[in-house]
């Protein structure tokens, strides 16, 4: 069968013409397929069944990754694995590292802070991940300039793995050296102790080293404490009371041109301490500039003779052990002679004097002889159980020892020297704590920088005294503000009762210094019932047309005095008293002269009559609680040239010699 058209055929049709209609042939044309159009249309056919194939699988997987993306990112969304997020996350810039357990904090009484830890960055560095350490250093010192670039560079170069750079870092300056991108620069997190009210309280404070243990004050003292117990530590320190004191010490201190001066306020029913200034001190942020003189804390530190401040002690003693009486009278006509030298009062009476007149006037010759009636074991006694012979059990590692003679050479000449207040160095803290025992009614505290939290018990002390004795010591402290050396520490409406000291400066090479004075003032208010003590003194001051010359504690320290306890007061809710003013003065007075009661033997001139041998005096002059004997002798001729009563000074001018053969006998 042959393949080729047949005739009368034509492109469009290729198998001759349709038959018509109506002819009784075939309607339409007659169609003829080939061998290649079937292959065609089969091909066609597979590719159609293989598209629609292909897109019926892209379907599926475009509705199955639709599907669990839904369900990845909205139905149940899934956080990428730690690694992965490591992968892509870009390496932060360099972090300071966790700080160490902080240091606790120091508080005032009112909860002000004082002493506080702060969080510090310090920027060190690996040499060995950097290309250029001089490029390095040079950029440092721009964003450090108290950085030495030349040392950073010598630091940088050499081959350690870990580099200090600089120990406080800003956070402004972290963030430069952040931004700086060198590698091998990091930061580590530490603390830094600071101080928010400067100097105030800086020598009680103390500091701490560049590992924050405490070198010295309150800081060294509870280091543990503070290292181990988050929890503020409080401190009896009230910042009020501690600012004022400060003003008017260093007000005081310039006015003077002093050395230094110090001042104590402590509470006369707890022994804590409100205030505890020494001037000159220093910003407590910057103890390594501090000098030794302005660390130095005279208060717990210096060890002073006390002057005639210790009078107060003589007077205790004596009255507390019934050796004297008020009504007794000591001669002090004359200065009293101490082997080559003589004991003379500043303001000399040559009359026989009872014992308010001679602490009114502070008369070194009437507690001289008041002493040799005590004698040395009862002085010493004494002395002790006030803890005067012992270092203040106070919480400052600074506070040092008295400087005490010992029992083997305390002889006649120290136990009269020491009756005013010479020939033994005692802190101030020992003067005002045991100022507190002697009007508080007897008890002694042990001084505390410590405050009482709420539901403590009461702090207990120590009876050291009769209650019968502190009232006739406080009439007579009331009695030396209104009549005696003590005037210008009154403040009107808070009877202030007080006792004024002054002592020559002992001089580096021997003996002591001419003209130069430590000059002390110790007060209570109101005296009527002590709440407060306040002590001050100015070292080696110098005297104003103000002050006429004078350099004695009334003159340098009493206003002082007046001033603070004037400030304090009303902040410590202890308000003047202006009602009932007569009859609270009744209270406080006694009568001068005083009189004996009906049958008492008068010490005094003419009976029994005063020691024709002083060396002898180590006896009472009355029979004492201890059973002591009374003794009975004759005046004495005295053969003192006139020329030494002459420009007599508030405290003997002399240094008893190391051989004194006077000291032999007691």
């Amino acid at each position: 069968m042959s393949d080729a058209p047949p005739p009368h055929t034509t492109p469009n049709n290729p198998w001759g013409p349709r038959p018509r209609q109506g002819s009784g042939g075939l309607q339409g044309e007659t169609v003829r397929v080939t061998s290649p159009d079937l292959r065609q249309r089969a091909a066609l056919e597979k590719s159609r069944t293989r598209l629609v194939a292909v897109s019926a699988v892209f379907l599926i997987l475009f509705f199955a990754v639709a599907a669990r993306l839904s369900f990845a990112t909205v139905i149940d969304p899934m956080k990428p694995a730690p690694r992965v997020v490591q992968q892509f996350t870009p390496e932060p810039p360099a972090a300071a590292t966790a700080p160490p357990p902080g240091r606790a904090s120091i508080i005032d009484a009112n909860g002000q802070i004082l002493a506080v830890s702060l969080p510090v960055a310090s920027l060190y560095a690996d040499p060995r991940q950097m290309i250029d350490t001089n490029a390095v250093a040079v950029e440092l010192k721009k964003i450090l300039p108290d950085v030495d670039e030349g040392d950073i560079a010598r630091r940088l170069a050499s081959a350690k793995a870990f580099v200090y750079i600089a120990r406080r870092v800003t956070p402004a300056q972290e963030i430069a050296i952040n931004n700086l991108g060198v590698p091998g620069l990091s930061f580590q997190l530490s603390s830094e102790r600071r101080y928010p009210l400067g100097d105030t309280a800086a020598q009680v404070l103390g500091g701490v080293d560049i590992d924050a243990n405490g070198i010295a004050g309150v800081e060294k003292y509870f280091n543990t404490r503070l290292n181990t117990d988050t929890t503020p530590l409080r401190l009896s320190i009230d910042v009020r009371v501690q600012a004022i004191v400060r003003d008017e010490v260093a007000n005081a201190v310039k006015t003077f041109d002093a050395v230094g001066g110090c001042g104590i306020v402590e509470d006369a029913n707890s022994g804590q301490i409100l205030g505890m200034v020494s001037i000159p001190d220093y910003d407590a942020n910057d103890l390594a500039q501090a000098t030794d003189a302005e660390r130095f804390n005279r208060c717990a530190t210096g060890t002073y003779e006390p002057g005639s401040v210790f009078k107060l002690q003589t007077a205790s003693m004596s009255l507390d052990d019934n050796v004297i009486h008020m009504w007794d009278y000591f001669n002090t006509t004359h200065p009293l002679p101490i082997g080559r030298f003589h004991i003379t009062d500043f303001e000399p009476q040559h009359v026989w004097m009872q014992l308010g007149d001679i602490m009114k006037l502070s008369s070194n010759i009437g507690a001289s002889r008041i002493s040799l009636l005590v004698g040395k074991d009862r002085q010493r006694a004494w002395l002790q159980k006030l803890g005067l012979m012992s270092r203040e059990p106070i919480q400052l590692p600074e506070a040092a020892m008295p400087q005490v003679q010992p029992a083997s050479t305390w002889g006649k000449a120290t136990l009269m020297t020491v009756s005013f207040g010479n020939g033994i160095a005692e802190t101030p803290l020992h003067i005002a704590n045991t100022a507190v025992a002697i009007v508080n009614g007897g008890t002694l505290y042990k001084p505390t920088l410590l405050a009482q939290n709420i539901g403590d018990p009461p702090i207990q002390g120590t009876t050291v005294m009769q209650t019968s004795t502190s009232d006739i010591m406080r009439k007579i402290m009331r009695y030396i503000v209104t009549s005696g050396t003590g005037e210008f520490g009154d403040v009107p409406g808070y009877f202030v009762g007080a006792k004024t000291g002054t002592a020559q400066k002992v001089s580096e090479h021997g003996g002591y210094k001419k003209h130069t004075n430590y000059s002390s003032f110790v007060a209570a208010f109101p005296i009527y019932a002590p709440r407060y003590v306040v002590y001050v003194a100015i070292d080696s001051g110098h005297a104003t047309a103000e002050t006429h010359g004078y350099t004695t504690g009334g003159w340098m320290a009493g206003p002082a005095v007046s001033h603070i306890i004037g400030r304090i007061g009303p902040m410590l809710n202890v308000m003047p008293r202006f009602d009932n003013v007569a009859e609270i003065n009744q209270q406080l007075d006694f009568p001068h002269p005083y009189p004996a009661p009906p049958g008492a033997v008068v010490y005094g001139p003419n009976n029994p009559g005063e020691p024709d041998d002083p060396n002898a005096m180590d006896k009472p002059a009355h029979p004492t609680k201890r059973g002591g004997i009374a003794r009975v002798a004759q005046d004495t001729k005295w053969t003192t040239p006139a020329s030494t009563v002459k420009n007599l000074r508030h405290d003997a001018m002399y240094r008893v010699p190391a051989p004194a053969s006077a000291d032999a006998t007691h």
